[in-house]
């Protein structure tokens, strides 16, 4: 056999074994007005593009082919051939877009609204809004529950979360949490919604069908002050047995057992860590650090921290392309 024959055998292999990934992370850096692109097999920055001025929450597209930052000093969520990373349009977003959902189609898109308390519906089709949504004081986090079901929209000020029916596009109920919800996630099978709180420290368990608190994890770690856990973006695995929760100035990212909902254990991880996405697999977990520059690459069998990667001025939001 040929050696470029063998070479090719090898790859084939490595690809059946998992050990190859063509996986693309992608990165907006909020100081620098750009895209960092990342392959994380290799463990580093590939490059970097302009992207619109202060580019924070970032989604990709069902079917992989676009990417969505929304770029807050434009008042605008640009759209991004996620192939040749070229601006191809714009979602109008009303002012000062900062987080953003899309829905489990792609063909709608919900933002939040801060200054103005609003959630804005865009019909990404039509490239148009249809619909603002009154809900409390500062928005920020907001998802979409896999079924398609509820919307929900986290208030800042106000200290609830807000569900909105999909269909209607209507406040049906709210839910009072801990102060200052950051970010909101459902489970895979869209019966829990999981809560941060900034100020307070935790992470609130909510079912989706009561719309209650079924339980409030408070996280504690041995060394570090209480005001340095931020608890901010989280995400939970597909087969529910771990919730990942990245906390802020803590430097860390807490590990939460989805069944017992108890911390397992926490990972040290870049400094000022925002934002988190899994791999497509589930078998790497992606991390945002502010302050530090960074993204952490955490392997999930071992749950150990193996790499991190310099990308460029305070990462905000990530996104993945399998």
């Amino acid at each position: 056999m040929s050696l470029k024959k063998k070479g090719l055998s090898l790859y084939l292999l490595l690809v059946a074994a998992g050990a190859v990934h063509a996986e693309t992370v992608f990165v907006t850096l909020e100081k620098d007005n750009a895209l960092a692109v990342v392959d994380p097999v290799e463990g580093k920055l590939i490059k970097t593009v302009p992207v619109g001025q202060r580019p924070r929450g970032i989604a990709i597209s069902p079917d992989n082919k676009f990417l969505y930052v929304a770029a807050s000093d434009d008042n605008a969520i640009k759209i991004i051939d996620a192939g040749t990373l070229k601006e191809i349009g714009k979602l109008p977003s009303g002012e000062d877009p900062e987080t953003f959902a899309l829905n489990p189609k792609g063909d709608r898109l919900y933002v939040s609204n801060e200054d103005d308390s609003m959630v804005t519906v865009i019909d990404v089709a039509k490239k148009k809004a249809i619909k603002q949504i009154k809900v409390g004081v500062e928005p920020e986090g907001i998802t979409v529950s896999p079924d398609n079901h509820w919307l929900v929209s986290a208030s800042e000020t106000t200290n609830m979360v807000h569900w909105i029916d999909t269909k209607t596009n209507v406040v049906v109920e709210n839910t009072l949490v801990d102060p200052r919800p950051r970010a909101v996630s459902f489970t895979a099978d869209s019966q829990q919604l999981w809560v941060t709180s900034e100020m307070a420290g935790t992470v609130m368990i909510l079912d989706a069908k009561t719309k209650k608190i079924i339980k409030t994890i408070k996280i504690e770690i041995s060394g570090v002050t209480a005001d340095k856990i931020q608890p901010v973006g989280v995400v939970i695995d597909k087969e529910r047995n771990r919730g990942y929760v990245a906390l802020g100035p803590a430097n860390r990212v807490a590990v939460i057992n989805a069944k017992t909902l108890e911390v397992e254990k926490v990972l040290l991880v870049g400094q000022r860590v925002w934002n988190l996405a899994f791999s497509p697999d589930q078998k790497r977990l992606y991390t945002t650090n502010g302050t530090s520059n960074d993204i952490s690459i955490i392997d999930l069998d071992s749950q150990t921290v193996t790499k991190s990667v310099g990308v460029g001025n305070y990462p905000w939001g990530v996104a993945v392309k399998p």
